[in-house]
């Protein structure tokens, strides 16, 4: 019994003068993202689809059913050459379109000066548009000047 006693002293005061276990830092969240707004025909599956690959990615998204689209892509400043079936505006900038949300983070990261992304059309593969075996496909930086270039050129695996 004294043993055993001695042994748990012994033990206790090893804990006691043991230096102190560094306090655990809590995860690093980033900021929440900014809510994303979409207009979409009522009856279009694959833009309900790109709007559930939005709110999977941490979105939180506001959808608003239009007979046409259009108006809404023009008073945003999009030329409707780089239209698609689909417009939203999330943290300032337009996203037209079938782009990923990895994009649109980026973009929300970044803050370059231009109007926003556009994935024109809607591109086989991309996000609400899963058609396997498809080609690769850009998603376009769109300048407030309505001139685009490639952002992010994207492929199956």
């Amino acid at each position: 019994m004294r043993s055993g006693l001695r042994f748990l002293g012994v033990l206790v005061t090893m804990l006691l003068m043991a230096p102190a276990a560094p306090a655990q830092q809590p995860a690093q969240q980033s900021a929440p993202l900014p809510l994303m707004k979409v207009w979409k025909t009522p009856t279009c599956g694959c833009c309900g689809k790109w709007v559930r690959h939005m709110e999977e990615a941490g979105f939180r998204v506001e959808v608003t059913d239009v007979d046409d689209v259009d108006p809404i892509k023009k008073a945003n400043g999009l030329p409707l050459n780089l239209a698609s079936c689909h417009t939203a505006l999330v943290g300032g900038y337009v996203v037209e379109g079938h782009v990923p949300a990895s994009d649109v983070r980026r973009l929300l990261r970044e803050k370059p000066a231009i109007l926003g992304l556009a994935a024109p059309g809607m591109p086989a593969g991309s996000p609400g548009m899963d058609v396997p075996g498809s080609p690769p496909y850009d998603v376009l930086s769109v300048r407030k000047d309505g001139t685009a270039s490639v952002y992010a050129t994207h492929k199956l695996k």
